[in-house]
């Protein structure tokens, strides 16, 4: 019996990464998911391989439209929406406040905050309905502490994780849990893409980050996509039940942020790989 019994839930952002590592481990736990993502062949081949549990629709969050019919498909496949985890992002950069790019940022936002506010703005009606439901929001340790990562990044960040306290305020009384999740140094593409790179050539830097990852924490091991799966697998099972407004770090026991030019030389060398 898998905690997640009997749920349905949607995971944007499902085709790599945490997202699909959320969208293995809900399957595993007994959950029917949608995978919500834009990358198609990559979402329905995953639907394919885990079989009647999965369901792809091909989702991007900035756009809301696109939003709606993904929750739509998901009460029409499975009658109900009890998870959703809003996983969804794009890279950010490092670049000095004196380059800051407001288009990059206004992409960010889009993805990033616009996505997870129009996740829920359309899912709460469906969880209130069944007076039960729970959202998860990715953040980042990011928005906890200064040197991690560029600017814009932190700034989407840090206001997802803020967000997520506001709007559990307003759906805990019609019976609906709203957190967050802050993933530490976890072994993703992102990274890489950041850096320029496409997702073949950011998958073959994964040595790198692994290594590089093994020592930032106190833990002395690379986090995987399948440390934030289960975190997140965790706040939306009824086992989190009084967990509320919460933002969950998982980060293996990182003390601080790094310096800003620490942070800038790893990942320029990222995009020389």
């Amino acid at each position: 019996m898998g905690m997640l019994d009997g749920k349905a839930a949607i995971i944007t952002g499902g085709t790599s990464g945490i997202g699909e590592a959320c969208v293995e481990l809900f399957v595993q736990e007994g959950a029917r998911v949608v995978i919500a993502a834009r990358r198609e062949a990559e979402g329905e081949a995953l639907a394919a391989r885990l079989g009647q549990a999965a369901s792809f629709i091909r989702t991007d969050v900035a756009r809301e439209a696109d939003v709606r019919a993904m929750v739509a498909h998901c009460l029409s496949r499975f009658g109900r929406l009890d998870c959703l985890v809003n996983n969804a992002g794009t890279p950010g950069t490092m670049a000095p406040i004196a380059e800051f790019d407001a288009e990059k940022f206004d992409a960010l936002v889009g993805v990033h905050l616009r996505g997870t506010l129009l996740g829920m703005k359309h899912a709460a009606p469906a969880m209130l309905a069944q007076g039960a439901g729970s959202i998860v929001n990715l953040g980042s340790l990011a928005a906890h502490f200064a040197g991690l990562s560029g600017h814009a990044y932190t700034a989407v960040k840090a206001a997802i994780v803020q967000v997520s306290r506001n709007v559990a305020i307003e759906l805990g009384e019609g019976g609906v849990r709203v957190n967050s999740v802050s993933p530490g140094a976890i072994v993703t593409g992102i990274f890489g893409k950041g850096a320029g790179q496409t997702e073949a050539e950011a998958a073959k830097g994964f040595d790198t980050l692994k290594a590089h990852f093994t020592t930032v924490q106190a833990i002395r091991r690379p986090g995987m996509p399948v440390d934030i799966a289960c975190a997140v697998a965790w706040l939306s099972s009824d086992l989190a039940g009084f967990v509320n407004g919460e933002d969950v770090k998982v980060d293996g026991g990182m003390p601080g942020g790094f310096t800003w030019s620490r942070s800038r030389e790893f990942r320029a060398g990222m995009a020389k790989r």
